[in-house]
């Protein structure tokens, strides 16, 4: 692909999609969906899903796992069907692996091994997932610091292979592909912290008003759902199953969830500032999304090639 991605990125809360629609309005673009979450059906309020269109939204269904691979795959299809429309597409959303997959390429890693990954959640059923995350921070300490003690599929997977290859997966990633993409990056996020943890919290607690539990209800009562799916274990998500589940209150859910989702932010802005060549635009700004779009202008309204 000749031309460079046009990529939107931030932390959660920060207003990326705000301004993703006023680049789409402006610049006649189609928006890709860089989300996680949002690929999966039924995750609509606790995802913040858009009133606007975007691809790769409500993609797979919650039991489904959807890999980086798979997003590197669908974002290409994606740009390619809207150049064959004479337009372009603009990235947008958090989720930072699925940035650095699409743009740094895919590590060649092993396929996986389901002897020894049943092993390893053999162990994990009796020992826990901490105690596995423990484990992993001894031999691949560079993953294990960028993952929440109970993230059992990316623990489990990282385990896996090392006892494959015996070498740490965080090397594996660093070797990378020779398909490192062009890109033209955007990073969007407020000066304060303090400003965007007031704009978390203000959010979850209008996405519960909104019926965020119904929500996640629906989910809990198909019976064919478990709390280790990615979908599940999405940030809200994952603290309301726990809920439903009799773990804890509906207050302790919220607080939870509410402090999940600014470790999210924080581990988001981390990964952003080691990331080279980044257009930084404070969203707190009046003119912010004015900035966003001068920031791309050149590069949107350029005829193709």
């Amino acid at each position: 692909m000749g031309e460079p991605l046009i990529c939107l990125m931030g932390p959660t809360a920060a207003g990326k999609t705000d301004a993703a629609i006023a680049l789409a309005d402006s610049f006649d673009v189609e928006l890709i969906s860089v989300d996680s979450a949002l690929v999966y059906r039924g995750l609509c309020i606790g995802a913040a899903q858009p009133d606007y269109p975007h691809h790769l939204i409500d993609i797979r269904d919650p039991a489904d796992v959807y890999t980086a691979a798979n997003f590197v795959e669908d974002t290409l299809s994606c740009i390619a069907d809207a150049r064959s429309r004479g337009r372009r597409a603009v990235l947008v959303g958090g989720t930072m692996m699925y940035y650095r997959s699409l743009i740094e390429g895919l590590s060649d890693m092993p396929a996986s091994d389901p002897a020894i990954r049943a092993e390893i959640e053999a162990e994990a059923s009796r020992a826990g997932w901490p105690e596995m995350h423990r484990e992993l921070v001894a031999v691949d300490p560079d993953t294990a610091s960028s993952l929440h003690p109970n993230h059992s599929q990316r623990i489990s997977r990282a385990l896996e292979i090392f006892r494959q290859t015996g070498t740490p997966m965080s090397h594996w990633q660093r070797a990378g592909s020779q398909e490192r993409r062009a890109a033209i990056c955007v990073a969007l996020a407020p000066s304060d912290r303090a400003t965007l943890h007031a704009r978390i919290e203000a959010r979850f607690d209008l996405m519960l008003k909104s019926g965020f539990v119904e929500e996640v209800k629906a989910l809990f009562e198909r019976g064919d759902l478990h709390a280790d799916l990615p979908a599940i274990r999405a940030v809200g998500y994952r603290q309301i199953w726990s809920h439903l589940s009799g773990e804890c209150s509906l207050e302790d859910a919220r607080d939870k969830g509410i402090a999940a989702t600014r470790q999210l932010a924080k581990r988001q802005i981390t990964w952003l500032r080691g990331w080279s060549g980044l257009h930084w635009i404070n969203s707190e700004a009046k003119d912010g999304q004015e900035q966003v779009k001068n920031c791309l202008r050149n590069y949107l309204e350029a005829p193709l090639s």
